[in-house]
């Protein structure tokens, strides 16, 4: 009878799921998002920046509040044009990654870090925002005394989503969508009534902007207008977050995965143009202004809907909806940060273990730092929307702005070879223009309230970033150079020794064939001279962020793998020893290789395990985070089944 599992592993089971089955032929089909999904888990982060954005203008407009109109025109146009371009990156960069590997390729790995950690600190404030904005909107219909209770709310939601993006991003989103379209349905009514019902009134309205546009040239003349409307747009730049969202979760896509990211990149500039263009249009027409203890949309719902039957229900219904809605937002925050953080783990700019999947196939461990991050953020600022979004614009047009200029240069240089050059030259040349502006004005105006905080983070956590990337890339140059010479050992040709079960057998663990599996294998035999009459080779195709990106990729991991383990068998045949190999595939490596040492040792009774490890002359307390010590966890499990296992010391003077 099998072991029952115990208590914990229960309970860990019920919040997190099951562990998915990676010999499911239809894993990538059932983990992959249809354009309405994706829309609703990546796009509802932009959809949901209606909730701040165009207030945040609005309120900027001060007492000129005729130039809603252009700026509702204006913001509809950003929104396209921000849109156009990130369509074009995802053409360009079918694979994903975002900011991130858009700077990484075509400005440099320099660029590429800042932008990877501009987009790490705006996910975790995404998450931070939104569910911040989510405690205002549902508060702003209940009693004030229940005020002191909207923190701990927001807290309930960041460990909810934690949660349920453990268990798989299709499950979390799937969960949502009620909400969604919930808040589809009821702010376009809003919206629709909002408008329609002032038809009626459009010369008076045009009126009331004759006659302000008249006074504002009268108070502070042409320049003056001009330099409040910039500052109001830019201000306003809070709208425009969430739109990259979709070119960093390409690889959550459903075949094909470029023509569904440009389709739910398609609703998400459609639906948030109109809604938030349409927010500041019934601002105006209705005569909305800000208001203690509510939000601009609330008072704007309350004013409309409140002479209708059942009115009180529709307000509380779309405030709701709106609140949760922002919930839904959150999700790009624990999609695409996770997401972003694991191709920074690839390239060593985090520590490796941030692209490692979690037996649910997800980021576990970069889900867990984004929640945590989040929560830090909320505590800090106390769910202060105003103060947090002075912190969220910056680092997402920071983002933007480097996007647009390698995408700008790059096309630049496409300029005699690809006849459409000059199209996209105006494309990216536009948007670099207009977020490079929205992020000079922004840091300028709101430096001291909030943004230099945000700014100072970023440059922390790219100097940390830097450090880590500069100690693995040091230790692998050490490693490569101390045993380079081993890669072309030579290999003896000839006929495949026979293995016998009953003779002394060493087996070894092994990553790749390359100089350290090498060293490892002829220590183990010169240790023991004589003693081994057979070597088996064991190896466990990882499967982390790097890997996963459909049945291709995973096939192809596992053909390196095997070939590998091969050349492992030639090496020993070569030496007159009998070999086998082993390979296992999964997600925890540890757990994957002590499932295959115990084959081994049931197959060979008389089997001694060695493995490489990295020995650092000096030792220091932060190597054992950068580094998964899996020869030593490995050894630990083994040991306890008393199982015989070394370690054979790779040594590694640290610059």
């Amino acid at each position: 009878m099998p072991a029952q599992p115990d208590l914990l592993s229960r309970l860990r089971r019920a919040l997190f799921g099951a562990p998915r089955s990676l010999d499911d032929d239809h894993l990538f089909h059932r983990l992959s998002l249809i354009p309405f999904l994706a829309w609703v888990g990546l796009g509802a982060d932009g959809l949901s920046s209606s909730s701040y954005g165009p207030e945040a203008a609005f309120i900027a407009l001060g007492q000129q509040t005729w130039l809603a109109l252009a700026l509702a025109l204006l913001m509809a146009t950003t929104v396209f044009l921000i849109a156009a371009a990130y369509s074009r990156i995802i053409e360009q960069f079918p694979h994903g990654g975002g900011g991130y590997v858009v700077a990484t390729k075509l400005l440099g790995p320099r660029a590429g870090v800042v932008s990877g950690t501009a987009l790490l600190v705006d996910y975790v404030l995404t998450i931070t925002t939104s569910l911040a904005a989510a405690g205002d909107a549902i508060f702003s219909f209940l009693p004030p005394h229940w005020l002191p209770f909207k923190l701990t709310i927001e807290i309930g939601f960041v460990l909810a989503l934690t949660v349920l993006n453990i268990r798989g991003v299709r499950e979390s989103v799937i969960a949502l969508v009620p909400v969604f379209l919930i808040f589809l349905v009821t702010h376009a009514v809003v919206l629709g009534y909002g408008i329609l019902a002032h038809l009626p009134q459009v010369a008076a309205t045009a009126a009331t902007i004759r006659s302000g546009a008249a006074q504002g040239m009268s108070g502070v003349g042409m320049a003056g207008l001009a330099l409040l409307f910039v500052r109001a747009y830019s201000l306003g730049g809070g709208t425009y977050t969430g739109i990259e969202a979709v070119s960093n979760g390409i690889p959550i896509m459903r075949e094909p995965r470029v023509q569904t990211a440009k389709r739910t990149m398609t609703y998400m500039a459609l639906s948030l143009a109109i809604t938030a263009s349409g927010l500041l249009i019934c601002y105006l027409l209705w005569g909305v202004g800000p208001m203690a203890g509510k939000t601009m949309n609330a008072v704007l719902v309350e004013r409309m809907a409140g002479g209708w039957p059942l009115g009180g229900v529709f307000v509380i219904v779309t405030m709701l909806s709106e609140g949760l809605l922002l919930v839904v937002a959150a999700q790009a925050g624990f999609i695409d940060g996770p997401r972003v953080l694991a191709n920074m783990a690839v390239d060593s700019w985090v520590p490796h273990r941030f692209s490692a999947l979690s037996e649910r196939l997800t980021t576990r461990n970069g889900i867990v730092l984004m929640g945590g991050a989040s929560l830090v953020a909320l505590l800090y600022t106390r769910g202060d929307v105003g103060h947090l979004i002075v912190m969220y614009s910056i680092n997402v047009f920071l983002t933007f702005s480097l996007s647009m200029l390698g995408m700008l240069i790059h096309w630049i240089g496409q300029r005699r070879t690809d006849p459409r050059w000059l199209r996209r030259v105006a494309l990216f040349g536009g948007s670099f223009l207009l977020c490079a502006t929205i992020l000079v004005i922004t840091i300028l105006e709101k430096f001291r309230e909030g943004g230099w905080i945000t700014l100072t983070v970023t440059a922390a956590c790219v100097l940390l970033f830097s450090l880590i990337r500069r100690h693995y890339r040091g230790a692998a140059s050490h490693v490569r150079q101390l045993y380079e010479q081993l890669n072309d050992l030579p290999v003896a040709a000839g006929e495949p020794v026979p293995v016998d079960p009953a003779r002394p057998t060493a087996a070894v663990l092994v990553s790749g064939y390359n100089g350290v599996g090498i060293h490892t294998v002829l220590n183990a035999v010169r240790a023991f001279p004589g003693h081994f009459g057979n070597l088996v080779f064991i190896s466990v195709a990882v499967i982390d962020s790097g890997e996963f990106k459909g049945e291709e990729a995973l096939a192809q991991l596992k053909l390196r793998t095997q070939d590998s383990l091969d050349e492992y068998v030639r090496l020993a045949n070569g030496m007159g020893l009998g070999a086998a190999s082993r390979m296992g595939v999964g997600t925890d490596v540890v757990e994957e290789a002590e499932r295959l040492c115990l084959e081994v040792a049931a197959t060979y009774p008389r089997t001694t395990f060695f493995a490489g490890r990295l020995i650092f002359q000096d030792e220091r307390w932060y190597q054992r985070f950068l580094h998964n010590e899996t020869p030593m966890a490995v050894q630990k499990r083994l040991q306890w089944l008393g199982k015989t296992m070394v370690t054979l010391p790779i040594r590694v003077r640290e610059a």
